[in-house]
């Protein structure tokens, strides 16, 4: 038998760990991921387990290391990524690179997206080796750089030169995980992302005749452009189900979470929160503007870009048409700001599997109440590159993540608690532990 785990010293562990990963600045753009992968490494080669930390590009290093099993069982991946999307400072109320601790809560730029996640990970694999666990498959740990913009540095990158190390029969990653809260309610709400939607990130550039701001003017660029987003902001796209979203409005409805949906009635239920309503549509956002270069000169020229999330299914081509035709303007050129690869189109994997049924188990052997549902990750993640490979690819963060804690994604004052990281601690060993013994 395994020794009893001190679970008091591992998660002041871990807590030491997560600070001082919060304190590597890994804002990207630019990256600079190598350091955070080092700080990885060195942790795991502590432990007496190699670590071999992959450059496809400088100073972006991927810190890639494995557990042997007895190779009756493929092998299961741990996988999250190292960067973190860049800080407007001035916004903070505390310094976003310190890992600052004030009343139960761990600030910092990627707290819950995602380097809590990689300290719950890493502390799984570091524990699945202290404990001497007899391993039936592999365990591996991935930590990769560049997922904040696309990940074609990171996974991209090692699914397309060093596919042998991605031959994995499941992994995990970021993309979905618990709620403590839905729809104004208290809950133990876990959704496990089987799939995700497309990035479709779209530009619009308006073109006026320019001229002296001190006189009426009847084709300024910047109002054209302004009349088609407003448009486009209004616009009602109706609902759309997948299969995942059909499933997941299911076992919400019977579990008490949406009255009516069974009925197949969401458009109400859609308001409860901008997630859910995610789910059901192809969303967009205006996330940056140009126009203008003086005070006093009628721009000739106005962009804007777009952050388009498309549902499973969705042409991108198509998508862009749509939005084109809808905004009805010849004026109001639509075009790709980053090009989206049809091979990267999400694909679906199955949920009935032995990582599934373990996570669920795993959930409700610790908390009863809990509602576990398969779900669809309403951004994207670098999951979408191994389920193009047929692997069943999982986001799954084991902590119940509260609504202020919800909205730290990419906003300011980012931060997970304490109680939360211990949670995934325990809960991802245990996962890995059934799923890997």
């Amino acid at each position: 038998m395994p020794p009893a785990i001190d679970w008091d010293a591992v998660h002041a562990e871990a807590l030491d760990i997560f600070v001082r990963f919060l304190r590597i600045d890994t804002s990207n753009p630019p990256g600079n991921e190598t350091p955070a992968a080092h700080f990885l490494g060195e942790l795991i080669e502590a432990e007496g387990i190699d670590c071999e930390y992959i450059e496809g590009v400088p100073g972006r290093a991927i810190a890639y290391a494995r557990i042997a099993g007895d190779g009756s069982k493929r092998p299961l991946m741990l996988c999250n990524h190292t960067d973190v999307v860049p800080v407007e400072a001035e916004q903070w109320d505390y310094p976003a690179f310190e890992g600052v601790i004030e009343d139960g809560r761990v600030y910092g730029r990627g707290a819950v997206d995602m380097k809590g996640g990689g300290v719950m990970q890493l502390m799984a694999f570091l524990l699945a080796r202290r404990q001497g666990l007899v391993l039936t498959r592999d365990l591996i740990f991935c930590a990769v750089p560049d997922e904040e913009t696309g990940g074609s540095k990171g996974m991209g990158w090692l699914c397309e030169y060093r596919p042998e190390l991605v031959d994995v029969e499941f992994e995990i990653n970021e993309g979905g995980g618990g709620s403590a809260e839905f729809a104004g309610q208290e809950t133990r709400l876990f959704g496990v992302a089987t799939n995700e939607k497309q990035i479709c990130w779209l530009r619009l550039t308006a073109v006026g005749t320019p001229g002296h701001g001190s006189v009426p003017h009847e084709d300024n660029s910047a109002v054209r452009l302004m009349r088609a987003l407003i448009k486009l902001a209004e616009w009602d796209r109706g609902v759309t189900y997948t299969p995942e979203t059909r499933a997941y409005v299911e076992r919400l409805a019977e579990a008490g979470l949406l009255p009516g949906a069974e009925e197949g009635d969401v458009q109400a239920a859609m308001a409860i929160t901008p997630q859910l309503g995610a789910t059901f549509l192809n969303t967009l956002n205006v996330t940056m503007l140009d126009a203008g270069i003086k005070a006093n000169v009628i721009p000739a020229k106005s962009e804007a870009v777009i952050d388009c999330r498309l549902l499973p299914g969705q042409s991108a081509a198509d998508w862009r048409e749509q939005v084109r035709a809808y905004i009805d303007d010849p004026r109001v050129e639509v075009e790709y700001a980053s090009g989206p690869e049809e091979r990267d189109a999400p694909v679906a994997v199955d949920w009935d599997t032995e990582l599934y049924r373990t996570i669920e188990g795993v959930v409700l052997d610790t908390m009863e109440d809990a509602v576990v549902v398969p779900s669809m990750t309403v951004g994207g993640t670098d999951n979408r590159f191994l389920r193009q490979r047929g692997i069943p690819a999982y986001g799954f963060i084991p902590c119940l993540l509260s609504k202020e804690e919800e909205a730290g994604f990419h906003a300011n004052n980012e931060f997970l608690t304490v109680d939360n990281l211990n949670m995934g601690c325990e809960l991802m060993y245990e996962i890995v532990r059934r799923m890997c013994t």
